[in-house]
């Protein structure tokens, strides 16, 4: 049977890449959240899916043998990793996150996240919304958001660093799931 793998972690933790690799190495779909979440717009991200839209997509879109899903599913989408052989928080220091964010919507939307850029507002917007991960008082999702809800949890739970080299995390992940790296 293949390996049924949710990844979590703070935006710009390296969720996406890690799911990529990981499913590419085990032959399963790759699912991100946010493909689900948002509903295609311009400019993009802006308009939500209703959750339960955003769970009957997952549904047809994974495989009963297997699947990775990379992303937060908070508050919504805990049907979706029902049957999870294994959750991975990914963790990364704010710095090297948000560094990671700039480069990505950079190569995404160009121009547009300059100042007046038609998505510069959102952008910045975003980037204050990843920068508040680690505060405890945030009421969005958070680091200690996240601890409460993996402390909760019935699978494993593999914690690893979103800094490290994604072919050494898929190789970790690996092992804990009884595959060969």
């Amino acid at each position: 049977m293949a390996a049924r793998v949710h990844i979590t972690g703070a935006a710009g933790s390296g969720t996406s890449s890690l799911g990529r690799a990981l499913a590419e190495r085990l032959d399963v779909p790759f699912l991100d959240t946010d493909a689900f979440y948002w509903a295609v717009s311009d400019p993009p991200y802006t308009v939500k899916r209703p959750p339960e839209e955003r769970l009957e997509m997952m549904e047809e879109a994974k495989s009963s043998e297997g699947w990775v899903i990379s992303g937060s599913l908070d508050g919504w989408g805990e049907p979706a990793i029902a049957g999870a052989d294994l959750i991975i928080f990914l963790s990364a220091s704010t710095p090297i996150r948000l560094a990671r964010i700039r480069k990505r919507e950079a190569m995404k939307f160009g121009d547009r996240i300059r100042a007046g850029g038609d998505f510069f507002h959102n952008h910045a917007s975003f980037l204050k919304w990843a920068s508040s991960y680690d505060d405890p008082y945030f009421s969005g999702r958070s680091l200690s958001r996240h601890r409460e809800w993996l402390a909760g949890r019935s699978e494993p739970v593999l914690n690893l660093s979103g800094a490290r080299p994604v072919e050494d995390l898929v190789g970790e992940a690996l092992s804990v799931l009884g595959m060969k790296p």
